[in-house]
């Protein structure tokens, strides 16, 4: 159904951006109605059952149809362009919508906990009925539907807003079973488990919000970009003829299509300044083509001819790995004078290696001295992933 709608509203001369928010706005709308209808055929059910679980969960649906309004207005807000206030655009929103969804789903879950806990203490007859098991069946192919929509154009337009709503709506499979299930032991057994089944699903609720909410805050903190994107960002850069080495690689996330990249490109120390400004020129107009973002890159000259530069960064990067595998060093240079000689560059540690950088500085002049009396370690340090 969803394809269908999409054929009719969102049309093939679009740009990028505007097909993205049409297509989240579209599912949000889509997700406002199933969810209404299947709240209000599960309150039903909850009405002539007298089941806490099956009113629970009518009510975690009336949550989803709220969090369906907040994603289509997330998306719509998302897609404003840039003006003089925000002038990087208003993506974010996306993400923010996204967490008031999961916080929306973490409330719903924690007063259906108190409502099951007080049905535990106070059971009461639940009655079963063939419409009963036919509406919650039904209810869970409509689920599972919109987790399959959700996830896949949640997949195609890169929403960590719709991953959320797919996942939650696999959460609500598994809650809606359960509570079919319950209902259907009850009336074999006479065993009351609606209490119980209750309070499974406001567990269930609970955790899909709170790795939502871990899922929607991580890009607004700001997360490292994904090793996928590194490689691609690599290979572009280093495509270009002169460019022999990249770090300090920085890819600031104003929300889904709007990145902006800053690195520091490695060139010959002896290249033709205007010349190599035209290269890297031309290496940012290709990151802005292919992967669609703004790139800043600044030129850092290393010696590539000297051969006692050479020789001694090969020692240095095998004395600053001995401390840890995972290290790496750039900007290396060597400043000599009479009586020693500087060594100066930046080294790159893992955030989880734990050592401070004072630690660290000191340990790696150490290794260098010992190996070269003359040698003097002027070191910085750069913190990234492994």
């Amino acid at each position: 159904m969803v394809y269908i709608l999409a054929k009719i509203f969102i049309k093939d001369h679009s740009d990028e951006a505007s097909i993205r928010q049409r297509y989240g706005i579209l599912c949000g709308i889509l997700g406002i109605f199933l969810n209404l209808f299947l709240f209000l055929g599960k309150l039903f059910v909850g009405i002539i059952s007298g089941s806490i679980a099956a009113t629970a969960d009518a009510f975690n649906n009336l949550s989803d149809a709220g969090s369906s309004v907040v994603t289509a207005v997330g998306f719509k807000l998302a897609g404003q362009k840039p003006d003089i206030h925000h002038p990087y655009g208003h993506g974010r929103i996306e993400y923010i919508s996204g967490l008031i969804v999961s916080l929306i789903i973490i409330l719903v879950g924690v007063e259906l906990l108190k409502s099951s806990v007080e049905k535990i203490i106070n059971p009461a007859e639940v009655k079963l009925s063939f419409i009963s098991l036919a509406i919650l069946t039904a209810s869970v192919c409509v689920k599972l539907y919109m987790a399959f929509y959700n996830s896949r154009i949640g997949k195609k337009i890169q929403s960590s807003a719709m991953k959320a709503v797919s996942k939650d709506s696999l959460c609500d499979c598994v809650a809606t079973t359960a509570v079919l299930l319950s209902m259907i032991i009850m009336d074999a057994t006479g065993f009351n488990t609606d209490g119980w089944s209750g309070l499974l699903v406001a567990l269930l609720i609970i955790y899909t919000g709170i790795n939502s909410v871990r899922e929607t805050v991580s890009p607004l903190l700001g997360q490292p970009p994904e090793p996928k994107l590194v490689q691609e960002i690599e290979q572009i850069v280093l495509s270009f003829p002169d460019i022999v080495g990249l770090h300090d690689l920085i890819v600031h996330d104003y929300g889904p299509g709007r990145r902006m990249i800053s690195l520091h490109a490695e060139v010959p120390e002896d290249s033709d300044i205007l010349a190599m400004h035209d290269i890297v020129d031309n290496a940012e107009k290709e990151l802005r083509v292919k992967i669609g973002c703004q790139a800043v890159i600044h030129m850092d000259p290393i010696s590539v001819k000297d051969e006692r530069t050479l020789t001694t960064k090969k020692v240095v990067e095998e004395l600053v790995k001995s401390i840890d595998k995972r290290i790496t060093l750039h900007d290396f240079r060597m400043v000599t004078g009479r009586t020693h000689t500087n060594v100066i560059f930046d080294m790159v540690v893992p955030f989880d290696i734990k050592k401070s950088e004072c630690a660290l500085k000191e340990e790696a002049a150490s290794l260098i001295n010992e190996f070269d009396r003359t040698l003097y370690a002027v070191v910085d340090i750069d913190r990234e992933n492994a």
